[in-house]
């Protein structure tokens, strides 16, 4: 029965760690790749200076492509025609890659923001870096494993005392309804954690995200 438990209890943990990835790394999508700290503009930069644009191509769809080379090109033209003539053509191709970018995945541009990444986001950029995901596991384990638990807690002990009075009642079904959504929340992601989501679709996808006071 103990080793049944823990098998059930690791299989419980892996998919609240998949859905809490997908709920977190989801709700920043759209602060990430369009900020001055993200992936994109350190590599935009550095294609820029060493005149190869080839580096950036990654980040936008193949009927992009051609836009961007076409960008690029005119980029590094106008840099060389001095400091100030370099920024604003630095400006132009950074905008134009963010945004195809943006489009190439269904999320709208509003600009490039000059912001830290997300707490999430850097765990994950973290573990890829470091070529092992094991503290991003431990750590989004925990994370959702303590919201499941405290909500399962809270729900327990109003319903001992749900019958008390109707005040109380109403304690438990808030507490109730708390719960249920949080863990069909974190199913819902499950079901979802295969596609790259962006805030809005996150929302709608994993309820998980916030706490529901009814059906």
């Amino acid at each position: 029965m103990g080793k049944m438990r823990a098998i059930i209890g690791r299989a419980i943990t892996s998919g609240i760690l998949v859905a809490g990835i997908s709920v977190l790394l989801a709700g920043y999508a759209l602060a990430h790749c369009d900020t001055t700290s993200g992936p994109i503009i350190p590599e935009a930069k550095a294609a820029l200076n060493s005149g190869d644009v080839t580096p950036v191509l990654k980040w936008v769809k193949k009927e992009n492509e051609a836009d961007i080379r076409a960008a690029f090109a005119k980029a590094v033209a106008v840099r060389a025609k001095g400091p100030e003539a370099r920024e604003l053509a630095d400006q132009y191709f950074l905008e134009t890659l963010v945004r195809l970018h943006r489009a190439g995945e269904g999320a709208p541009y509003s600009g490039i923001k000059d912001e830290p990444v997300a707490p999430i986001v850097a765990l994950a950029d973290k573990a890829l870096a470091d070529g092992s995901a094991d503290e991003m596991v431990k750590r989004m384990s925990d994370h959702m494993a303590k919201g499941v638990n405290e909500k399962f807690n809270k729900a327990l002990e109003a319903r001992k005392l749900k019958d008390k009075s109707v005040e109380a009642g109403r304690e438990y079904v808030e507490a109730y309804v708390a719960y249920t959504h949080y863990v069909e929340g974190i199913h819902a992601a499950i079901k979802s954690a295969g596609g790259h989501q962006h805030a809005g679709t996150a929302a709608s996808s994993a309820p998980a995200a916030t706490e529901h006071k009814g059906h």
